[in-house]
C-alpha cells in the first residue's frame, strides 16, 4: 500500500497549529468554536462543573476503579492491589456563578484486579503480611470556577486546570496537581512506615463528555468518562519506610446515575470495608485516613 503524499506547505501549517495549541492553556480548538463560547468565564465555569460533576443542587456519584503499582525507581511497576473507589460529592451552583462541591470519598482494597477483599495484604517486595487500611476522607469543600478548582486545607489534591480540549463530538476537561506536605508520620518514630520527612501526591484528572450533552440546556450534568494517574508516597500501611520509590495510580471510572449503578461486587467490598460512605449525613467531623491510620497503629501496639 502506498503512504499518502503530504505536502511542505501543509507540513508547516500543521506544525504551526499544534505550536498555537500548547501556547493556550485555557482555550479549546473545536472546528466550530463558536457553539460553545470558552472565552466566556461564565461558560467555562459552567463546562468544568457540568463535565466533573454538576450545575445544579443535586448529588452526583462517581465510581472509579484503581490499579495500585509499586515502583522502586527502577525496574518494572510492580502490581499492588485493586481499589473500588467510590466518590460522592453534594452540588450547588453559587450567587459568584462557581459551582460548589462537598466531596465524601472511600475505597476498598481488593486483591488486585479482582473485587476479592482484603484483610491482610501480602507486600510483594517485602514479603511481610500487613493489615489493610482501607481508604476514607472527606467531606472537603471545593470551588470550581472558570479557571478550575481550588480545594480546602484537608485536600491532597490541589488541581491547577489545563486547557478544555474538543476533539471531534468529546469535550475534555483536564486538571494536574503537584502536592507536597511534611509528613506527619515521622521517620525516626516510625521508620518502617514512614516514606520520609516530606509527602509527595501528584494527581492527573481527565473527564471527558459528550459536546451536545453540555451545550444541553435540559440536562444539568453531562455524562462522563473519568481518569486519573496518581503518583503518592508510601501510605504508611504499606510497611514500605525507607525504601525508595512510590505508588503509582491508574483509575478509570464514570458517573453514575444512582447508587444502584454501583457495581454488585464492589459495592460488597465497600459495605464491609467502608460502610460510612453509604451513610455521609453522620459524617459530622472530617475523616482523614492519615491520623486515623495511626492513631490505630498506636492503640494496637500498645
Amino acid at each position: 500500500m502506498t503512504a499518502p503524499t503530504v505536502s511542505r506547505r501543509k507540513l508547516i501549517a500543521n506544525s504551526a497549529l499544534a505550536t498555537v495549541a500548547a501556547a493556550a492553556p485555557l482555550k479549546a480548538y473545536s472546528a466550530s468554536p463558536a457553539k460553545l463560547d470558552l472565552e466566556d468565564p461564565k461558560v467555562r465555569a459552567m463546562v468544568r462543573a457540568k463535565v466533573q460533576g454538576s450545575i445544579a443542587e443535586e448529588t452526583v456519584y462517581t465510581f472509579y476503579r484503581l490499579h495500585l503499582y509499586g515502583y522502586l525507581n527502577e525496574g518494572n511497576l510492580v502490581p499492588f492491589a485493586t481499589m473500588n473507589n467510590l466518590n460522592i460529592t453534594k452540588w450547588k451552583p453559587l450567587p459568584n456563578g462557581n459551582y460548589a462541591g462537598t466531596v465524601f470519598e472511600s475505597g476498598a482494597y481488593c486483591k488486585f484486579d479482582t473485587d476479592e477483599v482484603l484483610d491482610v495484604w501480602e507486600n510483594p517486595i517485602t514479603g511481610e503480611k500487613r493489615d489493610v487500611w482501607p481508604f476514607i476522607g472527606g467531606p472537603i469543600k471545593a470551588e470550581v470556577g472558570p479557571d478550575g478548582a481550588v480545594t480546602d486545607a484537608t485536600a491532597t489534591v490541589k488541581p491547577r486546570a489545563q486547557r478544555i480540549d474538543i476533539i471531534g463530538d468529546t469535550i475534555f476537561v483536564a486538571s494536574q496537581s503537584a502536592f507536597s506536605f511534611p509528613n506527619p508520620v515521622k521517620p525516626d518514630q516510625y521508620p518502617t512506615e514512614s516514606a520520609g520527612p516530606t509527602y509527595f501526591w501528584d494527581s492527573h484528572f481527565v473527564h471527558a463528555g459528550k459536546v451536545a450533552d453540555v451545550r444541553n440546556p435540559k440536562l444539568t450534568r453531562a455524562g462522563a468518562f473519568s481518569q486519573f494517574q496518581n503518583l503518592v508516597s508510601w501510605h504508611p500501611w504499606f510497611g514500605l519506610g525507607g525504601k525508595p520509590g512510590r505508588t503509582y495510580g491508574k483509575a478509570y471510572g464514570t458517573k453514575l446515575a444512582s447508587l444502584d449503578d454501583l457495581p454488585k461486587a464492589a459495592r460488597v467490598s465497600l459495605e464491609k470495608q467502608t460502610p460510612e460512605i453509604f451513610e455521609t449525613e453522620k459524617w459530622t467531623k472530617p475523616r482523614l485516613d492519615f491520623p486515623e491510620y495511626m492513631a490505630w497503629r498506636k492503640a494496637k501496639k500498645g
